[in-house]
């Protein structure tokens, strides 16, 4: 269908983007309501569903694939959103670059195994609560994006869309710890940064009210509660994993639907067994998962044309080298969903070696030879760590603005937070590319 779809068809998926970036700069009350957000998601991807329709049953079918791989985002997403907003990290933790180093570098490692968006619903209300007294703080919410929301998650299928659709696709569970050498790499550097960072702005606000001993309240002893909701976040694990191992059904993926029930019923069941007072100890609001909800359903449709585009031109875009890969995936990560993203250029590279796009056919491209290998580290190193390019790169991204604005953490603009990507993440993977990719 790529080769039928006309180029114009990609527009609307371009104002999408440009209202994300352009209306909060505009006219930021406006945009701050979710309703308005749905109306401009609505004008731009009506027109494109109804378009899409014209192709007859191609069409129709790419428009039910889309609308299965949203609603399985949506439900992973809502379902870890909704179980750690239901763990209470209690106790006074002083938000000292020391301790602030200490929270990103325990999310990160946790990130792979309990998912991006796990680890940032976990942790990002202890760390707000941390540095409530501190002035300069939108600085570390946005460390914590780049490292918890994104970076850390490479190691396994479970800490990234795109590598549990890898992993559906194929790729051996334990294949994606052979990428510990970039996730080291790119984690400890990012700490260290962040770390000289915030020294120099805790010194700027040191002397201000609140930094000293008389103004903190009472101390509080560490602890935990809502310990039921660790065994919900261990069954969205576990059903994960079982799905991908195709567990009970002979070794293939689970049909569309029942992944997707048992994750919802492990949501509902963390909602009702969760006192409400512990959910509002926590600020507990469904307002940053429903803005997830609303944009990425109109990012979800108006990004087919682009991907079918991409996907049937994908032989003629020169591709051959794990560093083009690399920047190919990274750069398409950081403005569509990284997720099919990643498919789409595991998809191109799996064709050049003429490997049939047919049931775990990754698993095939990878018994090609090491080449394979070295091309789809590069593809998924490229798709999980440039999605913390944009707030739009990974669906945690928009969650950790939300929740850090909702506790008056004035975040950055788009446009804004992408000059702290491009400031401190660019150089970063230019560094990368040329240990690993070349």
């Amino acid at each position: 269908m790529g080769k039928l779809v006309s180029k114009f068809s990609t527009v609307p998926f371009a104002l999408l983007l440009l209202s994300i970036a352009a209306f909060p700069l505009i006219n930021p009350h406006w945009w701050e309501h979710n309703s308005n957000k749905g109306i401009v998601v609505a004008i731009l991807s009506i027109p494109v569903a109804i378009y899409l329709t014209t192709f007859g049953e191609a069409g129709l079918h790419t428009l039910e694939h889309s609308g299965k791989e949203y609603v399985s985002f949506l439900l992973l997403l809502g379902s870890l959103f909704v179980i750690s907003g239901g763990i209470y990290v209690r106790g006074s933790l002083a938000g000292t670059p020391v301790v602030n180093s200490l929270l990103l570098g325990f999310g990160t490692a946790i990130a792979s195994f309990v998912g991006t968006t796990g680890a940032s619903m976990l942790l990002i209300r202890p760390l707000l609560r941390a540095n409530s007294s501190r002035t300069r703080v939108t600085h570390t919410v946005v460390f914590f994006i780049f490292m918890v929301s994104n970076s850390g998650g490479l190691l396994t299928p479970l800490g990234d869309p795109p590598l549990f659709l890898g992993f559906l696709k194929g790729v051996p569970f334990e294949w994606t710890f052979r990428l510990w050498p970039q996730w080291l790499m790119v984690n400890l550097i990012l700490l260290v940064v962040y770390f000289l960072w915030d020294q120099i702005a805790f010194r700027k606000e040191s002397h201000l009210p609140g930094t000293t001993s008389e103004s903190q309240p009472p101390k509080e002893a560490l602890g935990l509660e809502g310990w039921h909701n660790l065994a919900f976040l261990l069954g969205i694990v576990a059903v994960i994993y079982a799905s991908g191992q195709g567990l009970g059904n002979g070794g293939e993926a689970w049909p569309w639907g029942i992944q997707e029930l048992l994750m919802l019923l492990l949501l509902l069941g963390s909602y009702f067994m969760t006192s409400s007072a512990l959910r509002t100890k926590n600020h507990f609001g469904f307002g940053p998962i429903i803005e997830v909800a609303v944009l990425f359903i109109g990012i979800f449709i108006t990004m087919i044309p682009a991907l079918a585009i991409l996907n049937s031109e994908g032989k003629n875009l020169g591709l051959s080298t794990e560093w083009q890969y690399f920047w190919a995936t990274g750069i398409l990560s950081s403005f569509l969903d990284n997720a099919p993203t990643y498919l789409t250029f595991a998809a191109t590279a799996a064709g050049i070696a003429n490997v049939p796009l047919e049931g775990p056919y990754l698993r095939l491209f990878l018994e090609t030879g090491p080449e394979a290998h070295a091309i789809l580290a590069a593809i998924s190193c490229g798709a999980v760590l440039m999605g913390a390019n944009t707030y739009i790169g990974n669906g945690p991204n928009f969650m950790v603005k939300a929740i850090a604005e909702e506790n008056n953490i004035r975040m950055p603009s788009f446009f804004g937070y992408m000059a702290y990507s491009g400031l401190i993440l660019l150089p970063i993977f230019v560094l990368m590319t040329f240990v690993f990719f070349i």
